[in-house]
């Protein structure tokens, strides 16, 4: 399967925890880094891409004009987003608009994700969200008049949040009954304002939030079918399974990577000069390489274990890691049976700790 992601930089405001490339107050760029995007498209004209993702960066701040000028031009390159397998387009409560919602639908959009985070007020405040609790479920309800296929995003491990505030959120944003969750353990980047105040993560904490996740998820009947995503019966993210599974893709926009015949290849993180060089018929990549050998076989098993189903091991792949399996295996890390691997659920929470046997230098 050939996947498709999107990049849409702009934001309200750069969340505290936030180290994606994405930034705010650039209303000015907008207009031409769509235009920009839909050029480089063309690029791949010839490509057929049977899943769409349009992240951020926060897509739902376009205008309501600007997301339909990238959906009709995405249309005309790829064709129809209906009849993709699937497709899906990042939102944030406070730009999220009923224009907006049937622009989404009319186009063939077949899937919303929500930035969520947290749903207290307080916490939202202290991570820089630009919505509140409230807005975000007026915005849910309103999305559910158009869209059955509906993903919360939450983190756990936010400043001042307690096991209880955890728990509340995670309630209360159940109540809803999406049909997904991506619930993150919180990551503090360099470079991020988080970082930059000196927040130190409370693993014990986050692991309490996240074993009670994986509790509650799965008596409400969600399936736990990667690290982070929970979904309710075929309502896996069949566009992140591609990429877990080191399928092709193609990433359109700024800092975006693709992923074809073997080569992994990713653009330029300056809008300006994206703009210019797509405008200029320059090409927008900076950085490329072509994993092989162990390497290549290594990333394959990263991305596979993230897969509660585990990774299938190649003859090769279990040669080469014969030592490391084996060494996880005796801490119970992992559970191998025949030719395939599964993270336990001591591994699932530390599963970095299980990936960094995979990756150079081994």
């Amino acid at each position: 399967m050939l996947g498709l992601y999107i990049h849409i930089p702009f934001c309200v405001s750069k969340c505290n925890y936030c180290d994606f490339v994405s930034f705010s107050n650039r209303e000015n760029l907008k207009t031409p880094y769509i235009n920009a995007l839909l050029k480089e498209a063309q690029i791949y004209k010839n490509k057929k891409p049977q899943t769409l993702y349009i992240g951020g960066g926060t897509p739902s701040l376009l205008s309501a004009r600007q997301i339909e000028i990238l959906l009709g031009g995405l249309a005309k390159t790829f064709g129809r987003i209906k009849n993709f397998k699937e497709s899906t387009f990042e939102c944030n409560p406070e730009s999220l608009t009923e224009d907006k919602l049937k622009i989404l639908k009319d186009y063939g959009i077949s899937r919303l994700s929500i930035g969520a985070q947290v749903l207290n007020d307080k916490h939202l405040k202290a991570i820089g969200r630009a919505h509140t609790g409230r807005q975000f479920f007026k915005a849910y309800n309103l999305a559910a008049k158009y869209f059955n296929n509906i993903n919360i995003d939450l983190i756990a491990g936010l400043p001042m949040q307690s096991l209880s505030d955890f728990k509340k959120s995670l309630k209360e944003a159940a109540k809803l009954e999406p049909k997904h969750f991506s619930i993150y353990g919180l990551q503090v980047e360099e470079g991020t304002k988080l970082f930059d105040s000196g927040f130190k993560a409370d693993d014990n904490l986050e692991r309490k939030m996240l074993e009670f996740t994986l509790e509650f998820l799965s008596a409400n009947n969600y399936i736990h079918y990667e690290i982070s995503n929970f979904a309710k019966k075929d309502f896996e993210s069949l566009h992140n399974i591609n990429y877990w599974q080191s399928g092709a893709y193609i990433g359109l926009g700024l800092a975006a990577a693709s992923y074809l015949k073997g080569v992994r290849f990713q653009n330029i993180n300056n809008v300006k000069k994206y703009i210019a060089n797509i405008n200029k018929g320059f090409s927008a990549i900076e950085f490329s390489e072509k994993l092989t050998g162990k390497a290549k076989e290594g990333e394959k098993i990263i991305l596979a274990l993230r897969m509660l189903r585990g990774a299938n091991l190649s003859a090769r792949a279990q040669k080469l890691f014969e030592a490391d399996f084996k060494q996880l295996a005796a801490r119970s890390l992992v559970y191998i049976k025949k030719n395939n691997a599964r993270l336990s659920e001591e591994g699932l929470y530390t599963a970095n700790e299980v990936f960094r046997c995979f990756v150079e230098p081994f």
